[in-house]
């Protein structure tokens, strides 16, 4: 990967703030800062003081986003905002939205470090609980920030703790999460670690991420008959563990397929539960969840349609009964907007910074601020693709290069977006 010399960032600074975050964890577990959890307050605090020492003026949104603000030159304009989130999942990975967080910062110190005025508002968020949180839930604060939290979320609980409590507790004030939803965002930028192996292995800076990958859940039951293990014959059994093995088998292979097509597509049987899970007893009942994630939605159609074929197939061929599969939850890909990805290529090229386009197979805050403005983001290599693991790293010099083209980016959108006003009026 390129080295990029005399950058207008400060590779130190970024470290800085990743290494403090670090340092805040639950002892014997790096890195571990959960939302609504004793630590997180912790964190936020570190965030909000080098917020403020940076000059920025800090606050927390309804949904308990911290936000910092710098003002522009033109009042009413609108905002161009940077952020991505500092909760961690159990034993997680130190970079991994906190680097984002990181970079935001840093752009905001480099303008003025440059003494280079916006006409918009900079904004730098750290949203509120990204990953998967005690409630079961994520994206809260950007649900929050979109207006697309759903209001019954906020009664969900967790050990005696409502959401909504959650919530309150972070700074945020539930009631009022609706009526301060956004609408004055004119651009959303978010700098994150692949989380995967392709930059690195291409040897390239940064990925320009076209699109966040669509998320499909589907359950399939297969019920079998109980049996002794011992007696009764193999050709006379309803073996539904037998059965769901062609269906894991038939999934894999139903992915490679779609997987070697165009766009980004993956499958996988995660969640896999037997009964009665008796070493003598043929099993008489399998659950199974399938996570398929899909850039192109007629991509995940075909694969949809296609598991429908291939339970129908493993029911007549074992004599079990296969229920038809369940889409238990099922979220459309997020494209990133056409201008801003030209800006982000356009700043890579202006920086040096090898690049590739590519898709996200991982949900970010950004699939929700998409829905109020023109939103995308960019990808930094990490070691051998690793995260949501203490292993997670990811070199200095390659966050602080993704920190130059944002802090690019940034420039040329305060510039373009009045440019698209003006061409619509």
């Amino acid at each position: 990967m390129a080295r990029v010399s005399n950058l207008p960032v400060d590779p130190a600074r970024i470290a800085e703030v990743i290494d403090g975050l670090a340092g805040i964890t639950e002892p014997g577990r790096p890195y571990t800062r959960r939302a609504f959890t004793a630590l997180f307050p912790a964190g936020r605090a570190f965030l909000e003081e080098k917020f403020k020492a940076a000059g920025l003026e800090t606050r927390i949104d309804a949904a308990g986003n911290l936000v910092a603000r710098r003002a522009g030159r033109k009042p009413g304009l609108g905002t161009i905002m940077l952020g991505s989130h500092s909760d961690t999942v159990p034993d997680g990975g130190r970079y991994d939205g906190i680097a984002g967080v990181a970079v935001a910062l840093e752009v905001a110190r480099a303008l003025a470090d440059r003494g280079i005025a916006l006409d918009h508002d900079l904004e730098v968020v750290d949203f509120l609980a990204e990953e998967v949180s005690i409630f079961g839930v994520s994206c809260i604060g950007s649900r929050g920030m979109a207006g697309v939290l759903p209001e019954d979320w906020l009664s969900r609980q967790s050990d005696g703790l409502s959401l909504e409590a959650g919530i309150r507790n972070a700074g945020g004030d539930p009631a009022r999460i609706a009526a301060e939803a956004r609408r004055d965002i004119a651009a959303f930028l978010e700098l994150h670690i692949e989380q995967g192996p392709v930059l690195e292995t291409e040897r390239l800076d940064i990925g320009v991420v076209t699109a966040i990958a669509g998320i499909t859940r589907i359950e399939i039951v297969v019920e079998g008959r109980a049996d002794h293990a011992g007696t009764t014959p193999m050709g006379r059994r309803a073996d539904a563990l037998a059965a769901a093995a062609r269906l894991v088998t038939g999934v894999e292979a139903l992915a490679t397929s779609l997987a070697a097509g165009p766009g980004h597509f993956t499958a996988t049987v995660g969640e896999f539960a037997i009964e009665p899970n008796a070493a003598n007893v043929v099993p008489s009942r399998v659950r199974l969840l399938i996570d398929a994630r899909a850039e192109e939605r007629g991509t995940m159609e075909v694969f949809a349609a296609s598991v429908e074929q291939l339970a129908a197939n493993v029911a007549r061929e074992t004599g079990t009964v296969v229920g038809p599969p369940r889409r238990i939850s099922d979220n459309m890909p997020t494209p990133g907007d056409p201008l801003v990805l030209d800006v982000l290529d356009a700043a890579c090229a202006a920086t040096g910074a090898s690049h590739r386009r590519m898709a996200s197979g991982a949900g970010h805050d950004t699939a929700f601020m998409a829905k109020v403005t023109r939103a995308a983001m960019i990808f930094v290599p990490c070691l051998g693709g690793r995260s949501h693991a203490p292993e997670e790293f990811a070199e200095t010099d390659d966050i602080a290069l993704g920190a130059a083209v944002l802090l690019n980016a940034v420039i040329q959108l305060d510039e373009k977006l009045q440019d698209v006003i003006q061409e619509s009026v």
